[in-house]
C-alpha cells in the first residue's frame, strides 16, 4: 500500500508496533523524500502534524496464529484502536478506511458471502477475538459516519496473497510453499474440501485505492470469486514448485469455515474492479519471494 500510495505521487506517514509485521518491509522507503515512519501502537491516540487527506486503518493480527496468540491486542486494536484512528481522521479533516474481513461472515450459511448477509459467528469461540474486533470497527466506523458525518469506507478483504508475508505466518499460502520448498508434507486441515478464494495483494491494493476514493459507507467485499478447495490448492502449490512433498491431514480447527468466496457484484458495480492476476502468475512470484527469504536464512 505504501509504495503504490507513493507511485501515486502522495506523501505517506506509516504507524506500526510490528506486533506482526517486519521492519525490513519498509527498508527500501528509509530514505524516499515523500515516506515517513512512526513506530507507534495505535491502541494510544495518535496526533499527525499537518493537514491529511486519508487514514487508512490496517493494524491487526490477521493470520489464526497470530491473532490466537495475541488475542486481547487484537480486540484492543480493532476497538481503541478503529476509534484513535477515526478521532485522527475527525481531527484532521481526512477521510477513513477500514480494513475489514470476510471472517464478518464467520462460517458462513449463505454462499457466496453478499455484503448484505450477517454472518455467522460464534461470539465466544477461538477465533472470535478477531471476527468480533473486526465487526465492532465496522459498527464504530458506521457510528462516525452516521454522527459526525465522517466520509468512511468499509473493505471486507478476504484471502489475500503475495511477496512479503512471513514465512512463518500459519496462513496456507506461506504454510504450504514453506513446507513445498523444503520438501516437507503439506498439511492440509479436515479433508482439504474446505475452499477459498485467493487474491493477490497488488489486485487487493488496486480496490483499496478505488474504494478509498469512492463515496460508497457500507461495506464492500474486495476478493477473488475464483473458489477452490484447499486440496487442489495444495496439489497446484506442489505443482508450481516441482516438490516431492505429500499431502497429509490434520484435524479440523474449531470454527474453521468450510466455505469461503466472495460476490463482488457491487466491487465491479461501483468500483469498475475485479482480481487481475492469474493465481499461476501470483503464486510464483509469491514463491519467487519465499524462496529467497529462505535462502537467506542461516544454515542449520
Amino acid at each position: 500500500m505504501c509504495d503504490r500510495l507513493l507511485a501515486d505521487g502522495h506523501d505517506v506517514v506509516a504507524v506500526d508496533n510490528f506486533l506482526t509485521g517486519a521492519q525490513e518491509n519498509l527498508a527500501h522507503l528509509s530514505t524516499h523524500a515523500r515516506f515517513r515512519f512512526i513506530f507507534h501502537d495505535i491502541t494510544q491516540p495518535l496526533a499527525i502534524d499537518g493537514p491529511l487527506d486519508g487514514v487508512l486503518n490496517l493494524a491487526s493480527p490477521a493470520s489464526p496464529k497470530d491473532y490466537l496468540e495475541h488475542p486481547i491486542a487484537t480486540l484492543d486494536v480493532g476497538s481503541a484502536g478503529t476509534r484513535n484512528m477515526l478521532e485522527l481522521a475527525r481531527a484532521t479533516g481526512a477521510r477513513f478506511l477500514l480494513a475489514s474481513t470476510s471472517e464478518c461472515y464467520g462460517d458462513p450459511l449463505v454462499h457466496p458471502q453478499v455484503e448484505t448477509y450477517w454472518g455467522n459467528v460464534n461470539p465466544v469461540g477461538p477465533r472470535s477475538c478477531y471476527d468480533e474486533s473486526k465487526r465492532f470497527g465496522e459498527a464504530l466506523t458506521m457510528a462516525y459516519h452516521r454522527t459526525y458525518g465522517l466520509r468512511t469506507n468499509i473493505a471486507r478483504i478476504f484471502n489475500t496473497y503475495g511477496p512479503r508475508m512471513k514465512l512463518d505466518d500459519g496462513r496456507v499460502v506461506p504454510a504450504f510453499i514453506d513446507q513445498a520448498l523444503g520438501g516437507a508434507p503439506l498439511t492440509i486441515f479436515g479433508d482439504g474440501s474446505q475452499t477459498r478464494s485467493f487474491c493477490f495483494v497488488s489486485d487487493l491494493v488496486d480496490g483499496i485505492c478505488k474504494l478509498m476514493l469512492s463515496a460508497e459507507n457500507y461495506p464492500v467485499n474486495l476478493g477473488n470469486p475464483d473458489e477452490m478447495t484447499v486440496r487442489d490448492f495444495a496439489e497446484r502449490i506442489v505443482r508450481i514448485t516441482a516438490s516431492s512433498s505429500r499431502i497429509v491431514s490434520l484435524p479440523l480447527p474449531e470454527d474453521d469455515p468450510k466455505q469461503r468466496k466472495p460476490d463482488i457484484s457491487k466491487a465491479r458495480r461501483l468500483l469498475d474492479w475485479e482480481p487481475r492476476v492469474p493465481l499461476d502468475e501470483g503464486l510464483r512470484r509469491t514463491i519467487d519471494y519465499f524462496r529467497g527469504v529462505r535462502d537467506a536464512l542461516p544454515s542449520a
